[in-house]
């Protein structure tokens, strides 16, 4: 894997795991969850494939970023 495809992994993988801090299930389910399907994908050499893998990480960091944004708003609604 090229260096520069790796800094972008770890990069994916922290800021997942700081969005995971606030998943509903909890952040354990999510820890679990998210080392699971990295190291399903370690063995990985093709840049290819590990860009799309790269750009799928991507869109499950807007769909967290839409749930929580959903879920404040939700809460202020409530609220008045």
């Amino acid at each position: 894997m090229a260096n520069s495809l790796r800094s972008e992994v770890i990069k994916l993988y922290k800021n997942l795991l700081y969005l995971g801090r606030e998943y509903p299930k909890g952040a354990d389910y999510f820890r679990s969850r998210l080392k699971a399907a990295f190291l399903k994908n370690k063995d990985e050499t093709d840049p290819e494939k590990i860009k799309q893998l790269i750009a799928r990480g991507e869109f499950v960091i807007k769909e967290l970023e839409a749930l929580y944004f959903l879920r404040k708003y939700r809460a202020m609604k409530q609220r008045y």
